[in-house]
């Protein structure tokens, strides 16, 4: 299928399919990138930019609550970044976001709130910023 019609796929129920041109639209410009290649085959896309059409397809349904489980696996730095820095905006407009992920200092930049899994308990939560300052997630985590 093409970005596009992932895109379309993402958008088939309810509020999601009225809205779909509205939504398109701002998912484009939050993923310029989606635009450029809307007639691509997904399957041709890099790594990142599947990342991108990935989250994109997600919004296309209007979720109040979007999950992210490892976003930046296999990615290039740059591309991780670019990724949060997305996944941060998409936060900001008002969509509760869940991240798993094994990247714990890009996770804790971009965090609201964080907590710590350790054999399936947490073992400790905090704010982002709060977390990123724990000595054990520090050591544990941070290699510092």
């Amino acid at each position: 299928m093409t970005v596009e019609e992932n895109l379309d796929m993402g958008s088939l129920k309810g509020e999601a399919r009225v809205k779909r041109e509205e939504t398109r639209a701002m998912v484009y410009e939050l993923l310029p990138r989606l635009k450029e290649r809307r007639k691509q085959l997904a399957g041709t896309l890099s790594g990142g930019e599947q990342q991108m059409l990935a989250i994109a397809r997600g919004l296309m349904s209007k979720p109040r609550l979007q999950m992210f489980d490892e976003p930046s696996l296999g990615l290039a730095p740059l591309l991780v970044r670019e990724v949060f820095d997305k996944i941060k905006r998409i936060n900001g407009e008002g969509t509760t976001v869940l991240i798993v992920e094994q990247n714990v200092k890009q996770t804790l930049l971009v965090a609201n709130r964080g907590y710590v899994l350790e054999t399936g308990r947490i073992t400790n939560q905090g704010t982002g910023q709060a977390l990123l300052m724990d000595e054990h997630v520090k050591t544990a985590y941070l290699g510092v």
